[in-house]
């Protein structure tokens, strides 16, 4: 089995060991045609290439890391994207979770309070291709007001509440994925969701540990 395939079978096993709290035994085939569709490798560090499928975080840099694959399959499945959404993405990082939202939505914004990070992944995602991505530098929590409503936002740093700019830059209906909480205490991963009315709701997914949402709306 080569790494990518390894890295698709720990996706699947870690999404039947942890139902219990998402109630998802198993993800969209879409999910996972996604994430076999974009070379992690291309967005980590040369050094972590060869480590680049592992199921775990990559570090890389500016005290940052690139999620583990399942967390990224998990938060992006939650989202439930359709092909003609339009996706808001909270810290860019390296730029592979917006490849693979990009593979299946039709656009993503993605905003990265570090001017490093941005410009690497904007490099990154040119690279591999990524036409339908736009990254801006700037503070996430506040979205990104001229290209909203939102379909979907994801959110890949911890908060320590869901910024209301946020919510309301999402459509209704519309869903957001989060991880909440203070940096080295519990955090959750919670799915927002609000519906054509208006209302929202809150639902708690998956106890997660997330490096800190930076910039005024993170508070940090």
């Amino acid at each position: 089995m080569d790494p990518q395939e390894r890295m698709i079978a720990a996706i699947e096993q870690d999404a039947r060991e942890t139902a219990e709290w998402t109630g998802r035994t198993t993800l969209d085939p879409r999910t996972l045609k996604a994430m076999r569709a974009v070379r992690r490798e291309a967005f980590v560090p040369p050094a972590a290439a060869e480590r680049a499928y592992e199921n775990r975080p990559q570090v890389i840099g500016h005290g940052q890391t690139i999620s583990q694959p399942f967390i990224v399959a998990l938060m992006t499945d939650l989202l439930e994207l359709k092909p003609e959404h339009v996706v808001l993405e909270v810290g860019t990082g390296s730029g592979y979770q917006a490849a693979v939202l990009a593979k299946l939505a039709r656009q993503v914004f993605s905003v990265e309070v570090i001017n490093e990070l941005a410009e690497c992944a904007r490099a990154a995602l040119a690279t591999e291709g990524f036409s339908n991505v736009a990254v801006q530098i700037g503070d996430g929590a506040s979205g990104w007001s001229e290209h909203a409503p939102f379909d979907a936002i994801i959110v890949t740093a911890a908060a320590p509440a869901v910024p209301q700019a946020l919510i309301d830059q999402l459509r209704g209906p519309g869903r957001m994925a989060i991880p909440v909480g203070a940096p080295h205490t519990e955090q959750e991963l919670m799915l927002i969701e609000k519906d054509a009315a208006g209302a929202v709701n809150k639902r708690r997914v998956l106890p997660v540990a997330f490096v800190p949402l930076t910039g005024h709306g993170g508070r940090s």
